[in-house]
């Protein structure tokens, strides 16, 4: 079994959510006032207490915590998570994966999209998974160094994580970061995937919304792009949609939406999109924001957003 910080001893495996914590609460005696009562360690109290308040720095620390491997660490990581779930938050947090094959601008997309949001009085984390090194171990990290102008904007938060070899393209303890993200008051959560193929099957199994960028002239509805990887995309943005590839961008997205109506999607209240749009020019980048927020609209309205959010949670507790 996966060594999640979420597999807490004497926890039901039925239990999900915020009710897997409310019923260890409750089954322990416990407190659930902002989560104190979960913290023994005065380090961890620090950290929680920094992330609360929304200081990058506790943040990092944190993060770096639940992914680190040594055992004192995983017990402290389980203490502060436990903690940052129970902090309540005035909206519920949009959790975004996005992927691409390498290339296509992931990137630069992010950066441009996470700016709009940021100018718009959001507050946007972003977990960037960078491959590590099968020999060496190691990651270069990169994601950081090129989004330069959303790395030090004040609403905004960055953190390239290694994948360790995890397949899907996300680091082991991607959630448990993202949990940490939204106590921190961070009401968009992109996660930036490795980008390897079908394996992106676990990114969105913890994610509320799963986009895919491809870029113009990919090829066919055929060759295209892999079936596994478009049948769980909820919106497919075809980037780079300008200057001379303007032309290509508008009969790339002809094909993907050929190939999209041969898909039955994943959820029943929503059929996939593609939305042509450039991060160089910021073209299209409102009308990606509103397929968005119109998706989380009627994810709310219909009640699949909390069965969603139990399902992830349930998958992830109990991944082998």
């Amino acid at each position: 079994m996966r060594h999640s910080i979420f597999a807490w001893p004497g926890v039901s495996r039925l239990a999900t959510g915020h009710s897997t914590w409310i019923g260890y609460c409750q089954n322990k005696q416990l407190s659930l006032q902002q989560g104190r009562r979960w913290i023994t360690s005065p380090r961890v109290q620090k950290l929680f207490e920094g992330i609360k308040e929304g200081d990058r720095g506790s943040l990092s620390r944190g993060i770096t915590l639940v992914e680190s491997t040594r055992s004192d660490h995983r017990e402290q990581a389980r203490e502060l998570v436990a903690a940052c779930a129970q902090v309540a938050q005035p909206t519920r947090a949009m959790r975004i994966g996005l992927t691409g094959t390498p290339g296509v601008g992931k990137s630069t997309f992010i950066e441009a999209f996470g700016m709009m949001l940021v100018n718009k009085g959001h507050r946007v984390s972003v977990l960037a998974v960078d491959p590590s090194s099968k020999r060496s171990g190691g990651s270069v990290l990169g994601d950081k160094t090129r989004m330069q102008e959303l790395s030090v904007a004040g609403g905004a938060y960055v953190r390239p994580s290694p994948s360790r070899g995890t397949l899907g393209g996300v680091a082991r303890n991607t959630l448990d970061s993202i949990i940490l993200a939204e106590a921190s008051g961070y009401n968009v959560c992109l996660v930036e995937t490795v980008g390897v193929g079908q394996s992106e099957t676990m990114v969105s199994e913890m994610v509320d919304m799963f986009i895919l960028l491809m870029q113009p002239g990919s090829g066919d509805e055929l060759q295209g792009v892999k079936r596994g990887i478009m049948e769980l995309a909820d919106l497919v943005v075809i980037n780079k949609a300008d200057g001379a590839l303007a032309s290509a961008a508008r009969q790339t997205r002809t094909h993907i939406m050929n190939a999209l109506h041969l898909m039955v999607p994943r959820k029943a209240t929503w059929t996939p999109k593609a939305i042509r749009a450039s991060a160089v020019t910021g073209h299209n980048l409102d009308r990606v924001w509103d397929s968005i927020q119109r998706y989380f609209n009627v994810l709310d309205e219909s009640g699949e957003w909390d069965a969603l959010r139990r399902e992830q949670q349930q998958r992830w507790m109990w991944r082998e």
